[in-house]
């Protein structure tokens, strides 16, 4: 390819605030600590993070609380933080789509925080909550995210896990009380993930959360936040968590990044790992007319400098907009058309029954006739229909 055409191809995937990506403070400012080594990196002033991430092309900038202000700082000094950081935020047009609290790092959360056993450990995480609640609905945030960290177990006696979910309920039925209360205009999408940092964690994949909300009081304010690498440490496919969550009329928010496999939770930038599992989602979620962020929840690797911090964060934003393309390439594609045909994916959106039981039941052709070894021999074609798809994410479609 020629330098020219070399230039066009990468202005195609230039991120702009329209794309809606979005990044949390503790994402690009994370300093690369891990339970074997200390930081890599210095901290990251969150006021430099929201012009370096407008630089880039993006729209919003998301924070826990404890991201943006210290927890034990002064009133003046938590005021003077906020003030700065909404500078910023007016001056780079960024938006603060969603924010969280940090329920997970203190001390004091060390057996969890809504289900902690100890009763004045769950009424402070409620009222830690509750502040930055405050705090994410004036900065003209529309969703809160809400990741149970620490709420699990690693020995079966230290925790009445039926109890625990009494005490989640409760949690969030006042939190939903809250914010009906005073007005504001939140939703809360719960965060799923199997393990770590406790051995296991309640609510562990999407189809727990989505089963967990309709025992809320409020069920219509709450939704799910599925995590790419959340899905996949359970060996789950993160495209049909998500779809469920759709069907379900409850993905208020997602957080893209890329995972290597069943292991701990890696935070790769997004399509590094899986690239074949992330072309499925960003599939599902265009063809969806998802409105939401596509929030990237990574980690820039501990070997990386202050530069590779942002060339990795921009690399999220390329990587899904190529998978856009490539995507949009697929379902353009008339041999695709074709092969869909083929593999009868049609026939899947008529209805088995419109006839109802009675007309089911009348029918000869749908048990005495029907011939099942005809019917066994007829193949799916689904290899041709796959095969296209590797072609078009592989850039030869």
């Amino acid at each position: 390819m020629s330098a020219a055409g070399s230039a066009t191809t990468a202005g195609r995937y230039l991120p702009t605030p329209e794309d809606r990506f979005s990044f949390g403070l503790w994402t690009v400012g994370w300093q690369g600590r891990d339970p074997f080594g200390d930081a890599t990196r210095p901290p990251l002033d969150p006021v430099e993070t929201v012009h370096r991430l407008a630089g880039l092309g993006a729209y919003g900038v998301t924070f826990h609380d404890d991201d943006l202000i210290p927890s034990d700082a002064s009133e003046p000094e938590r005021d003077r933080r906020i003030a700065r950081f909404r500078a910023a935020l007016d001056t780079t047009g960024l938006v603060v789509p969603m924010a969280t609290t940090n329920l997970f790092t203190h001390p004091v959360f060390k057996d969890g925080a809504f289900t902690a056993n100890d009763r004045d450990i769950r009424r402070y995480a409620l009222r830690k909550t509750i502040r930055n609640i405050d705090l994410a609905a004036e900065l003209g945030a529309r969703v809160y995210v809400a990741w149970g960290g620490r709420e699990g177990a690693e020995s079966g006696a230290a925790k009445d896990v039926r109890t625990a979910l009494d005490r989640l309920k409760e949690a969030f039925d006042l939190l939903a009380d809250y914010v009906t209360a005073q007005g504001l205009p939140l939703r809360f999408a719960l965060e799923p993930k199997p393990n770590e940092p406790r051995g296991d964690l309640l609510l562990p994949t999407v189809g727990h959360v989505l089963a967990f909300i309709e025992r809320l009081e409020r069920p219509a304010l709450f939704g799910v936040n599925p995590e790419v690498g959340h899905e996949q440490m359970a060996g789950l496919n993160i495209t049909h968590g998500v779809a469920q969550a759709l069907w379900a009329g409850r993905l208020l928010h997602i957080d893209l990044n890329s995972q290597s496999g069943v292991k701990y939770d890696q935070d790769l930038r997004f399509g590094a790992a899986d690239p074949r599992s992330a072309f499925w989602l960003v599939d599902l979620l265009e063809s969806a007319g998802y409105q939401g962020p596509r929030h990237f929840d990574f980690k820039p690797p501990r070997t990386e400098d202050t530069t590779g911090v942002w060339a990795s964060a921009a690399g999220c934003m390329r990587n899904y907009l190529i998978l856009k393309d490539r995507a949009a390439a697929f379902r353009a594609d008339p041999r695709v058309r074709d092969a869909l045909r083929a593999a009868r994916l049609g026939e899947l959106a008529v209805p088995t029954a419109a006839d109802g039981l009675e007309g089911l039941l009348a029918d000869p052709s749908a048990y005495e006739l029907f011939d099942t070894e005809a019917a066994a021999e007829r193949g799916m074609a689904f290899e041709a229909l796959d095969q296209l798809a590797l072609d078009h994410l592989l850039g030869v479609g």
